[in-house]
This record gives structure tokens, sequence and C-alpha cells, in this order.
């Protein structure tokens, strides 16, 4: 699976923890004001509108680093009346935007019997950025290659625009469901009776 974004920054893992990587397409004007091994700090505009802040967070998971952490996030912005949205670690205060898509964000990805999901991830943002985009909606995509899933920020929401071109999604191949609609429909014709052509088969499988 490849991210299909104009532009990238990455701040790169310590040894196999940690590690964040920022995705945006070219009508949006982004500056990375700061970064660490914990957050990438911006200041982004989006075809030329009002600016705001964006910040996004992989949070430390010792317990030893979290107050440290916080009282850093904390002097980002000296001003609470700003238009700031913050993805990552959910903070008091702030209002949670709405997503979609998969039921968690992070996996330990280990067999089905150890295995652990938690949905740890999330986007929130101060009012006055809620304001700016009230349509706003956060897409949980399918992990490419860490135990976190990508989160895409869509700030105008779900456009409904003619119809779209049918494409399939990668999450589907993680329920049993979809592998047995694909088997059902695709049985070679000597054991399934001719059941249509190519194109039919297709339709059949996307309904």
């Amino acid at each position: 699976m490849r991210m299909k974004m104009d532009n990238a920054f990455y701040v790169e893992p310590i040894g196999i923890a940690g590690g964040l990587a920022l995705w945006w397409n070219n009508e949006v004007k982004l500056s990375v004001l700061l970064h660490d091994k914990n957050f990438i700090d911006t200041v982004i505009s989006i075809n030329g509108e009002s600016e705001w802040f964006g910040t996004f967070i992989y949070a430390p998971p010792y317990e030893e680093e979290k107050q440290e952490f916080w009282e850093r996030l904390g002097t980002l912005r000296d001003n609470a009346n700003v238009k700031w949205c913050i993805m990552g670690i959910p903070i008091s205060l702030l209002m949670k935007i709405q997503s979609k898509g998969g039921t968690h964000t992070w996996s330990n990805e280990r067999s089905e019997e150890d295995e652990i999901c938690e949905k740890l991830d999330k986007v929130i943002s101060s009012v006055e950025w809620n304001f700016l985009f009230p349509k706003a909606i956060a897409i949980i995509d399918v992990s490419i290659a860490s135990d976190h899933t990508p989160i895409i920020l869509l700030t105008n929401g779900v456009t409904k625009s003619g119809k779209k071109e049918f494409k399939f999604e990668s999450r589907w191949s993680l329920e049993e469901e979809c592998s047995n609609i694909i088997q059902e429909e695709w049985t070679p014709p000597e054991e399934r009776h001719q059941r249509g052509t190519f194109r039919v088969k297709l339709r059949r499988t996307k309904v």
C-alpha cells in the first residue's frame, strides 16, 4: 500500500520504537515549527484560507516520560483561544473529531488468542478550530508497516460529487466475510454451473 500524497515529513524511530510520518497534498501549505521524537508541531493553511496549528503526537508509553511530555506539549501554545488540531492521544477540555473506518488504531500484532487492539489515537481540536472546520472527519486507515494505523484528516468531510469509482479497500481483507464472498463468486465455472461473464462476476462481487 502507498500513501498517495504529494509531500512528507518524517521523524525517524529510535531503534524499532517510535517514529512519526506526516503526509499532505499540494493544496495544503504546511510549515514544521518544531519536532522531536514525540510530536511534529506545524502551522497549516488550506487553499490560502486561515492558518491554524496542527500537532501530530506519538505520546511516550512509559510513565516516567509522560509528565515531561505533557508539560512540553503545554508550552506549544500560550493562548487557549487558538485554532489548534491535535492528532494522537486525547487531551481533556478539547473537542473530539468524529472518526470512521477501522475499529482500532493500535494492535500488538500477535496471534488471535493473544491479540490486543485498542483505539488509542484520536483527533481533537479547540472550539475555534471546530468552528473553522465543522464538517471535519478522521478516517482510520489500515496499518502499513507499524503497530499504529494511519489517520487521514478530511477538514471538509467526505465530498459526495457524482458517481464514485469503485475501489477495493485493503481493510476489507481483514474480514472473514470478504474472502468468503470472493471465493463464492469466483469458484471455477465447472464447479458452479457457469454463473456469468467476467463483468457479471465483478458486479456481483462488488454488490
